[in-house]
């Protein structure tokens, strides 16, 4: 089929030209390796590391050749030219700096809606999502997360909802969508125990059918013939190098990779196909939480999957793999200085996230105690006055400003500030910026990324590349 034709005749040219031109006419690349390209994506991998601001991408591949003397997999693309590269526009429909619900919206329902809303704009109206769309044309479909599998991201490739917060309807939701693999954290919204309703989603789960597994043995013995709905976590997934230095936690938490694989092999063997979302939810959570050794790490979780998804398009040669993110977040990055090659490489010592930290020093903490527990984490230790400024909070005479998942009211903002004379690292903010973000294809339907997109272009291009007609 020519799809440009397919493009140009079929219903998807119902949506109007505003939509379509930006995918309408494509320059002719010169230097691309040009196998897979013009032809059909039987399956689609879309990879998104939540909240990767520009510097997280660029402070991961330099921790990785600094410690291993190898970058990482997603830049390494880059250096093999091997991928159609661009930048990104991410606003939503009510700000130019996006929240996570309305960014995946964008791509999953092909239009803009506000912040907090899942494919349902302003006035009501909702747009059917991706995933939806690719299962009535016959496709497998599913998400893998590293945050609770009803959260915003794998949420908003799949679901109609007017807020990103009504987490146990999603649940529910999910069921009757009748997806192939979803797994990640949100016990919280399935568990009897847990869920308001106190309806047992596992147990509904499990009478259509679903295979429920809940630890990382479970997951990999899970059978490829049936589907699976896969919970590890009541609430997000442990931090990656949190989990890599417990080994209760190595031992029952899958890592995001292999939630990909087993999720690619449960669906690879469809004869239609399939398409996959796979998050690294945390590296947002990290950011929000000024948790340098949390967001490094997190990302290389996350590109540990891209590794993954890579080496299987490249056998199957049917598969597009596009790698982005839904915004940037807190925009960190390494401050000059001459002690910033060796200051940086001291996060190598990071053993535990600041989050396990924080959580460890409590009111009665002595100084000592404190310093001794950041040492034991981070490789080195903070001052005795830093170590009383820490305690401070403990004692409520300081008030922790900013972050939006620490419900905890944890010093975050203050200790990253502290670890910054050591780390060389520093942050702008808190929160989301409204920066053009990084994106990366492989495979069929590569060829036609234009150099800057809008994020809702994506929508209509996944379409295009798998030709499934938007006339759902």
């Amino acid at each position: 089929m020519n799809r440009r034709k397919f493009f140009r005749n079929g219903s998807l040219a119902a949506l109007g030209s505003a939509l379509i031109n930006p995918l309408d006419v494509f320059g002719k690349s010169q230097d691309f390796d040009l196998s897979g390209r013009n032809k059909k994506a039987k399956n689609i991998i879309f990879l998104v590391s939540d909240g990767m601001s520009t510097g997280t991408l660029n402070m991961a591949d330099l921790f990785l050749n600094r410690k291993f003397g190898k970058g990482s997999n997603w830049i390494q693309l880059y250096k093999d030219n091997r991928v159609s590269r661009a930048l990104m526009d991410t606003a939503s429909a009510s700000s130019i700096v996006t929240d996570s619900s309305a960014g995946s919206s964008s791509w999953g329902g092909g239009v803009r809606v506000p912040n907090g809303s899942l494919n349902v704009g302003a006035n009501g109206e909702t747009y059917l999502p991706i995933l939806q769309k690719f299962k009535k044309a016959g496709k497998m479909a599913g998400c893998v997360t590293t945050v609770p599998i009803t959260h915003a991201t794998p949420a908003g490739f799949c679901v109609n909802s007017k807020s990103r917060n009504s987490q146990e309807d999603i649940a529910a939701q999910y069921l009757d969508l009748g997806f192939d693999i979803m797994m990640g954290g949100g016990n919280q919204y399935f568990a009897s125990d847990k869920r308001k309703d106190k309806k047992d989603m596992y147990a509904a789960y499990a009478s259509k059918g679903y295979q429920v597994v809940k630890t990382r043995a479970e997951m990999m013995a899970a059978s490829l013939d049936k589907p699976v709905i896969g919970v590890f976590a009541d609430d997000a997934l442990p931090y990656y190098v949190d989990r890599n230095n417990d080994a209760d936690l190595k031992n029952s938490v899958p890592s995001l990779a292999e939630m990909a694989q087993k999720a690619i092999d449960r669906m690879k063997n469809n004869p239609k196909g399939f398409v996959l979302q796979i998050e690294s939810g945390k590296v947002d959570w990290a950011a929000h939480a000024n948790d340098i050794g949390g967001l490094i790490n997190d990302q290389i979780e996350f590109d540990e999957a891209i590794k993954i998804a890579i080496e299987f398009a490249e056998k199957d040669k049917e598969t597009l793999v596009i790698i982005t993110t839904d915004h940037g977040n807190a925009n960190p990055g390494i401050i000059y200085g001459k002690e910033a090659n060796a200051n940086f490489d001291s996060i190598q010592k990071y053993t535990r996230t600041n989050e396990w930290i924080l959580n460890a020093i409590h009111a009665d903490s002595s100084v000592a105690q404190v310093r001794e527990i950041i040492d034991a984490a981070n490789g080195g230790t903070i001052s005795e006055d830093d170590a009383r400024a820490v305690l401070s909070y403990y004692d409520g005479l300081h008030k922790e400003d900013g972050g939006l998942y620490n419900y905890k009211k944890l010093p975050f903002k203050a200790f990253s500030e502290m670890q910054k004379k050591s780390n060389s690292v520093g942050w702008i903010s808190m929160d989301h910026s409204a920066d053009y973000v990084e994106l990366a294809m492989f495979g069929p339907g590569s060829e036609l990324l234009k150099p800057f997109v809008k994020n809702t272009d994506l929508h209509y291009l996944m379409l295009q590349a798998a030709e499934v007609e938007n006339k759902f």
